[in-house]
């Protein structure tokens, strides 16, 4: 069971880094608003973001479409027109495009805009808000949610402004619905810390991404420092995918994000310390980066704090790298967590 609590406006904070809307205007209100929970939040996204949509105009796409018409429009399909005998109708069988509304992008929104209506523990206001928003997508067929398939959703300059909207939509379909007390949150059990582990990963890489593009962030794959021409079975062995990875100069800093309701383990003896496991990994993945072995590369596992008495507070030279372990408190105030985030940009200078 999950035991991280998040203040909810922080969960805010963390959609609009990992869908990339973090710089848009219209993003202050979150500070005005009140929360009694995480589902009032969600639905006051899709009500605010749908309805700046609605005014600058909902997204439309061409598509596919093949009919048997009186008129040409677009390519005719021969073989389909005489197999139907179309021209006996006096029609032809056309193939063409169509500027429409009812694209998967809209499908998405209405489903779960109808799915939180009906679903979500949402404040009375917010519910009709929402039901106000339902006549704009009258054109839009209604799918079932779980009928989505969300990786096929693809943004372009058209329609970035979709991409925090559908963020809201998967989680709340995928089951994001907690439970809560007032004014923080807490997962239920039901909700796997893969997902938001998932979403606590990609906050901190776009964290980064927005505020230190000088730093180059990104999530690469980390090669085995292996001499391949004289090894044997190299293929077999697994892939090292790092989730934030920065570099300045010549030195380089891999983050391992862990979003853990344990992140300490307690050995035989009583003894707490950091989990192996992690320990090990990201010892493996500055060992092999660090090609010239001349200490430039570091490495920090970053967790989640959690509600355990002890928590990990790591930082020491291994073999002559820099190794730690610390927590970043997602129930804190926004400028808390700022500059924790900032301070490990140290970690490129020392």
């Amino acid at each position: 069971m999950t035991t991280n609590p998040i203040a909810i406006r922080n969960i805010y904070v963390m959609l609009a880094y990992a869908f990339r809307s973090i710089s848009s205007k219209e993003n202050s209100w979150v500070d005005t608003e009140s929360f009694e929970h995480l589902h009032d939040l969600f639905a006051e996204i899709l009500i605010r973001g749908v309805g700046a949509q609605v005014k600058r105009g909902l997204n439309h796409d061409y598509l596919q479409r093949s009919d048997a018409l009186s008129t040409v429009r677009g390519r005719i399909d021969i073989t389909r027109t005489i197999a139907t005998r179309s021209p006996l109708r006096g029609k032809l069988v056309c193939d063409f495009d169509e500027y429409e509304l009812d694209t998967p992008h809209n499908r998405a929104l209405k489903s779960v805009i109808v799915l939180f209506i009906r679903n979500g523990q949402v404040a009375p206001s917010r519910r009709d808000a929402l039901r106000r928003l339902l006549p704009y997508l009258d054109a839009v067929k209604l799918v079932a949610p779980h009928s989505i398939r969300w990786e096929k959703l693809t943004y372009h300059r058209a329609n970035a402004s979709y991409r925090l909207l559908l963020g809201v939509c998967e989680l709340i379909v995928r089951g994001l619905l907690p439970t809560q007390t007032s004014g923080d949150t807490k997962l239920s059990s039901w909700i796997s810390d893969e997902q938001m582990s998932r979403l606590y990963e990609r906050f901190l890489l776009e964290y980064y991404s927005f505020h230190h593009p000088d730093l180059s962030p990104k999530a690469p794959r980390v090669a085995w420092d292996i001499d391949r021409d004289n090894s044997l079975g190299f293929e077999q062995l697994p892939a090292m995918y790092t989730d934030v990875t920065l570099r300045k100069g010549a030195r380089t800093l891999i983050i391992d994000a862990k979003y853990y309701s344990q992140s300490m383990q307690v050995s035989h003896w009583g003894k707490t310390t950091v989990r192996s496991a992690h320990l090990y990994q990201i010892l493996t993945y500055v060992k092999n980066k660090d090609v010239n072995q001349d200490g430039s590369v570091s490495g920090l596992l970053l967790y989640a704090r959690t509600e355990a008495a002890q928590l990990p507070d790591l930082d020491v030279s291994i073999q002559g790298n820099r190794i730690g372990a610390k927590t970043l408190d997602l129930n804190q105030p926004w400028s808390h967590l700022v500059k924790r985030l900032e301070a490990l940009v140290g970690w490129l200078e020392n």
